[in-house]
């Protein structure tokens, strides 16, 4: 079915499903084909009732302005912190994201990632593959052995993580805005105090201002040379300069990385260590998942221009006819 009268405008290059799920059922252009984009805005602005976009191009008020007719902001990926969702409530406009799909794919990673940077795996492919086993045993490693794990951020993925971590058998313990009161794993007002009481930091909260740089120097040095770090929430919850300061040291003893603070952009100082491991942002990068998620992102701007509420609006935007 084709929607006619609703314009969708693409900000950046999207996924084939995404792109073709938007162009052959309504209206559309993309900003990013654009030479003169002020000037395309200032043009053709006021004839598009959608936006699609993702983490590579910011949707922030001043695009909000160029595209008064502007009724939704279907955003890629659960994490929308380069949408500004408080300018576009102030405007009328929902914004949607993709959560649910991707829950238990970024929390397989998680823990893959998690079990790769403790027993090193990396590192002992790497001794096959360059003849060294032949002269040697790969040198003994960590283990998650009675380990606690401090997970900051439990929402639906930070659940699914501490649920895959009990089957391994880690002792979880949870940091947020506030307690939880259906959740039965000890919480901590603090990070810091439980950076302290854990053996591995597991970063699954949102990005955005609110978060920016919150694993700062106290909470590495409270997780200290036997601590573990896995991020696969955002770079910037990182202050990266000092987490590999530490990692250099042996301040902090290893870290798992899914996210940088400058993608893809990563600091030339982490490939040198033996005690990180480095992933270019694939949390959710499987075939099924990635499907699922251009989908939600389609269905999202169809069900709006079908005059129903959108599937998944986030917090900020409610859905109110």
């Amino acid at each position: 079915m084709r929607y006619p009268d609703f314009p969708v405008l693409i900000t950046q290059p999207m996924m084939p499903l995404i792109q073709q799920g938007i162009e052959s059922r309504f209206p559309s252009a993309r900003l990013s084909e654009q030479e003169d984009r002020a000037g395309f805005l200032a043009r053709e602005g006021a004839r598009f009732k959608g936006v699609v976009t993702g983490q590579g191009a910011a949707s922030d008020d001043a695009l909000f302005a160029a595209l008064p007719n502007l009724r939704i902001v279907s955003s890629f990926g659960v994490g929308y912190d380069l949408v500004d969702a408080r300018a576009a409530k102030a405007r009328g406009i929902v914004v949607t994201n993709t959560p649910d799909v991707l829950t238990d794919e970024v929390a397989d990673l998680a823990m893959g990632l998690l079990i790769s940077t403790v027993r090193r795996l990396p590192q002992a492919d790497q001794h096959v593959r360059k003849g060294l086993w032949l002269k040697g045993n790969f040198p003994l490693s960590d283990t998650l052995r009675g380990k606690t794990m401090g997970i900051l951020g439990l929402g639906r993925i930070g659940k699914a993580i501490a649920r895959r971590a009990e089957a391994f058998g880690l002792k979880l313990v949870y940091h947020g805005r506030a307690q939880q009161a259906d959740v039965h794993y000890p919480f901590y007002a603090s990070l810091v105090e439980m950076a302290k009481a854990s053996d591995i930091l597991m970063i699954i909260a949102p990005g955005g201002p609110s978060t920016r740089r919150i694993v700062d120097r106290a909470v590495i040095e409270a997780l200290g040379p036997e601590g573990t770090l896995i991020n696969v929430a955002r770079g910037t919850l990182v202050d990266e300069p000092v987490m590999v300061e530490m990692l250099q040291s042996g301040a902090l003893g290893a870290a798992g990385l899914d996210v940088f603070e400058d993608e893809p952009k990563v600091p030339e100082a982490l490939f040198a260590l033996e005690n990180v491991v480095l992933l270019p942002h694939v949390g959710s990068a499987s075939v099924h998942t990635r499907n699922r998620m251009g989908q939600l992102v389609v269905d999202n701007v169809i069900a709006l221009a079908e005059g129903r509420p959108p599937l998944t609006p986030v917090p900020e935007t409610p859905w109110s006819a």
